[in-house]
């Protein structure tokens, strides 16, 4: 059963039973997978995403009102992470001295490329292609395609403004469409959203 986000989490500050179980088990997957791209620390991952359900819980009566679950958690823990990782001097290798970050986002299909010792021509060329682009532009996308956040979201995101958001899509789709010749291979990566497998 699919519930609307809205009224999923209003009865979840509430505090009905059903609506808390839905959210965790229906985010825990992804907020982990979410997590890898900032750390390979788990047990900072895992310490993170409970302490955030553990918030919630405590403050569900006081926590505002969301229309997109996963934006909301995403954004918490987020924050959660990179301030842990702040307290306990774990920086990723490319954190910027100005506190900036950049995710290590890969995509389905590169995943499953990654480890093969033998590439096919058109396997080789998705992977120079996504090695192409930046870390903020393969985060952008990430957020655009895979998760399906608006731009007003994506901005709120990445503390980018509107025009900077749309630019950096434009961009970085034209950058991979100029490495590639194959588009149907190009909207096969950024459109697949199988959860079990694209994160």
């Amino acid at each position: 059963m699919v519930f609307d986000d809205s009224n999923l989490w209003d009865d979840f500050r509430k505090n009905k039973e059903y609506a808390l179980s839905y959210i965790y088990h229906h985010h825990i997957a992804h907020l982990y997978s979410y997590g890898k791209k900032f750390t390979s620390d788990t047990d900072l991952i895992k310490d993170s995403i409970q302490e955030l359900f553990v918030y919630l819980i405590r403050n569900r009566e006081h926590l505002g009102s969301t229309d997109n679950i996963r934006f909301y958690l995403m954004s918490a823990l987020k924050h959660r992470i990179i301030r842990s990782m702040h307290e306990q001097k774990r920086f990723i290798e490319n954190e910027k001295l100005d506190g900036q970050y950049e995710l290590l986002i890969t995509f389905s299909f590169e995943e499953e490329i990654i480890d093969k010792e033998n590439l096919s021509q058109k396997e080789l060329l998705i992977k120079n292609a996504l090695n192409k682009i930046s870390p903020k532009q393969r985060e952008i996308l990430y957020y655009r395609y895979t998760c399906d956040f608006d731009y007003d979201k994506i901005c709120e995101m990445m503390s980018i403004k509107y025009d900077s958001a749309r630019k950096m899509v434009f961009r970085a789709l034209k950058l991979l469409r100029e490495q590639m010749e194959d588009t149907e291979v190009l909207l096969f990566i950024l459109f697949k959203k199988d959860e079990v497998n694209f994160y």
